[in-house]
């Protein structure tokens, strides 16, 4: 995103832009892109649609075009809250993001980028966290699992996720279980 707000291609895109891509696998090997996910700060006078569509041709569509993939814009979510003005430092300051590490639970946990402290429950960051960790240990609690890794993803204005998985210790899928057995959104 930073290439066409860089070379004047999209004028209206502002710094601080953010993805993340869901990617299907066959073992270890990438199959295609399930879900793309957009966050970036622009003018106030560009609607999001005009956004989406211009990010769609001018940032998706070529970099998945290089790796061989595609998708189509239905599973492209850009700014999934509505408009975002202003971004960076103006925005995201304060105490978090400080004790990553700490905030994982010992050296079996994978964690994304967020850290829990001076964030409240309706941060994903913390509650998927908390929510993957109460997953686990039930799975394991009723052995169903001797150990459990339940991974969980979310695009910003969207209460369901968009995965939670889980595996147990030999790589055997949970995920039906997880879906059916626990409720991912913030508020639950």
């Amino acid at each position: 995103m930073d290439k066409p707000r860089e070379t004047k291609v999209l004028t209206y895109l502002r710094p601080d832009g953010k993805s993340e891509v869901k990617v299907k696998y066959d073992k270890r090997t990438p199959v295609s892109i399930e879900k793309i996910i957009l966050a970036v700060p622009h003018d106030p006078n560009i609607k999001n649609s005009k956004l989406k569509n211009d990010l769609y041709k001018k940032v998706v569509l070529p970099v998945l075009r290089k790796y061989g993939f595609f998708i189509k814009p239905s599973k492209l979510i850009v700014n999934g809250t509505g408009r975002w003005i202003i971004g960076g430092p103006a925005t995201d300051t304060g105490v978090t993001g400080r004790k990553i590490i700490v905030d994982s639970y010992g050296g079996m946990a994978r964690i994304g980028g967020g850290a829990f402290s001076g964030k409240d429950p309706t941060k994903v960051d913390r509650s998927a966290a908390y929510m993957a960790r109460f997953a686990a240990k039930n799975i394991v609690a009723n052995g169903l699992a001797k150990e459990c890794l339940v991974s969980v993803a979310y695009a910003i204005g969207r209460a369901d996720p968009l995965m939670a998985e889980a595996v147990n210790e030999k790589g055997e899928s949970l995920a039906e279980l997880v879906k059916l057995k626990f409720d991912f959104r913030p508020q639950a």
